[in-house]
């Protein structure tokens, strides 16, 4: 097999990681022994096995000596103590050769060290350049573990599902549904690859929300966050119906909702005071977006999939935290209604928010678009 067959291989492992490895990068090792057979592996969940180990373990498991072998890593080994010890420990105890890796992890604790205890044990290390096909592959599923590692918050993604002419709602509010089955499918795919799923309390007032994945499989629920400036959502919401956790961010007075917070508490809901921000002339009062963000970051968040109203989506475009714009457009004309963003008129062209395509993909009848401000593509 050729070198970027394998490293193509290697990147359809790490995808298995997606929805399972979080808040940990997703990461794949293949083993290649000096008899021509390979194992491999892939980062497991939260304080069980990374990918070295796992591609060990395999190794292991059937008998092999993993002596003088080559490792590919689509993520440099981590040399600290963690919820597990450090990989490059376990690669160097088994005798490897040779350690390939794609990228350098972000991780300030890592970031180089890896490679430098590796060399040290008299391991050969590669490093793919920066802009090898392998090492961007990495970076991009692993786009908001980068995001947190480099900047101290989580990839934004932003998804709007519309028509041709923009509409994601008519003007009574109905919208289920304007994509089709596949869409819906996918975005639900997305929904699984983020550690947070965020909606604003007008929407769960509107729409009554579940906000969790159904349509694929998923080991895990992500973490479910709402928006409450003023601390009003309906302890029946379906929002904060189990499975999963819920995180309420709120501005509200904690004396004068001491009730409300007393009954949400009761459901397992966790209630956050985070500080107001300015709202838009004629908008209700709003948690601060970037407060939100840093909390979310210190939680480990990596990537943050908002599903909200014009309005709220508005908030986070003017405030320039959107990440990515995962629009998908159903080939229907719609008329008036709600945008996908509730933005302030402009008064030249040069003003507007500017977006780069990174994918365009069909999905049964529907498009899916991707988009990301020039700043932020490519990493």
């Amino acid at each position: 097999m050729d070198e970027a067959a394998l490293w193509r291989e290697l990147d359809a492992l790490a995808q298995a990681a997606v929805g399972l490895s979080e808040p940990n990068p997703r990461v794949a090792c293949r083993l290649l022994l000096p008899d021509g057979r390979a194992f491999d592996g892939h980062t497991q969940a939260a304080g069980q096995a990374h990918a070295e180990v796992m591609a060990l373990r395999a190794a292991q498991a059937a008998g092999a000596d993993p002596r003088g072998a080559t490792a590919y890593v689509t993520l440099e080994p981590c040399s600290h103590h963690g919820r597990t010890p450090p990989c490059c420990d376990a690669l160097i105890a088994a005798g490897v050769a040779r350690v390939v890796v794609a990228a350098i992890d972000p991780n300030p604790q890592v970031a180089g060290r890896g490679v430098q205890r590796l060399r040290a044990a008299g391991v050969q290390v590669d490093v793919l350049p920066a802009d090898h096909p392998a090492a961007r592959a990495t970076r991009e599923l692993n786009i908001g573990f980068w995001q947190r590692m480099r900047h101290g918050r989580p990839w934004v993604r932003m998804k709007v599902a519309a028509s041709l002419d923009g509409t994601t709602a008519l003007a009574n509010g109905a919208s289920q549904w304007i994509t089709g089955e596949a869409a819906r499918i996918d975005g639900h795919a997305w929904r699984r690859r983020a550690a947070a799923l965020l909606t604003g309390i007008g929407t769960v007032h509107a729409d009554d929300p579940r906000l969790d994945v159904r349509h694929v499989p998923t080991p895990r629920q992500p973490l479910r966050v709402v928006l409450d400036a003023q601390l009003t959502i309906k302890p029946e919401a379906r929002i904060l119906q189990p499975p999963g956790t819920v995180l309420v961010y709120t501005a509200s007075d904690p004396d004068a909702t001491a009730p409300q917070r007393q009954r949400l508490a009761q459901l397992g809901v966790t209630v956050i005071d985070r500080p107001a921000a300015a709202p838009a002339p004629g908008a209700p009062p709003q948690v601060d977006l970037l407060a939100v963000l840093h909390d979310l970051a210190a939680r480990e968040v990596n990537e943050l999939h908002i599903e909200a109203g014009a309005k709220l989506n508005a908030s986070w475009w003017r405030a320039g935290l959107v990440d990515e714009l995962l629009l998908y457009l159903a080939p229907r004309l719609l008329g008036p209604g709600q945008p996908l963003a509730a933005l302030p008129a402009l008064n030249r062209l040069d003003e507007g928010w500017t977006l780069r395509f990174v994918d365009v993909t069909p999905l049964g009848c529907d498009l899916r678009l991707r988009a990301r401000p020039p700043g932020r593509c490519p990493l």
